[in-house]
């Protein structure tokens, strides 16, 4: 996976690298799809989506983060709706809003970023017939509601937790430092109603 540049950060901070790996193998883009993230913040789902996906609309509730978000995709040669010119054709739509306000109805994917009104978010989903979603959630009782709702609205095929730690040098040798747990639900619309698996993954 390339490397993305992000010289403008967020309070949020970005999805780390290793997550996007695991997140990006789940929505399996492709160059027809149309892939919607709700809460783009640093962009750097954007940016990899962008890469992928024939066409990417970002949403962003707070004025300042979309800012974020547009540098950090200028950074990374990545055109939008608002500085493509007549030569290039934007494949970023961004747009300021709170979901599930500004979902559009053609989505094939969506990537759900943080839990504000995910269950509306979840409902449009269902309503337009996205064949993919994926939520990430670091706190262990928003997953369980958030698996709960999954599963409610037919969406649910996988939870997978997992952690990354990465090494650092200490005394000579190597130690590690652990990152917060990150649950990935994965389903969408074409979903069965199997009993998801819950797997441990180490990245």
């Amino acid at each position: 996976m390339a490397r993305i540049a992000l010289p403008r950060d967020a309070k949020a901070g970005p999805t780390k690298s290793e997550v996007r790996a695991v997140l990006l193998g789940k929505l399996d883009l492709n160059p027809d799809d149309h892939f919607v993230e709700v809460g783009s913040c640093t962009g750097a789902v954007t940016v990899e989506a962008a890469r992928r996906a024939g066409r990417v609309t970002a949403l962003e509730r707070k004025a300042d983060r979309l800012e974020v978000t547009r540098e950090n995709l200028a950074a990374n040669d990545i055109e939008t709706d608002d500085t493509a010119t007549d030569d290039t054709s934007a494949t970023v739509e961004l747009r300021e809003t709170e979901a599930p306000d500004g979902i559009p109805e053609d989505a094939d994917a969506l990537f759900i970023g943080g839990s504000r009104n995910y269950e509306a978010v979840l409902d449009r989903a269902v309503e337009t017939g996205v064949e993919r979603v994926v939520m990430n959630v670091s706190r262990l009782e928003v997953a369980g509601r958030a698996v709960e709702a999954f599963r409610e609205r037919d969406l649910l095929d996988e939870v997978v937790q997992f952690q990354v730690s990465h090494g650092y040098e200490l005394a000579g040798a190597t130690s590690f430092d652990s990152q917060n747990p990150v649950y990935m639900l994965v389903g969408g619309t074409d979903s069965g109603e199997t009993t998801p698996e819950t797997e441990e993954v180490s990245a």
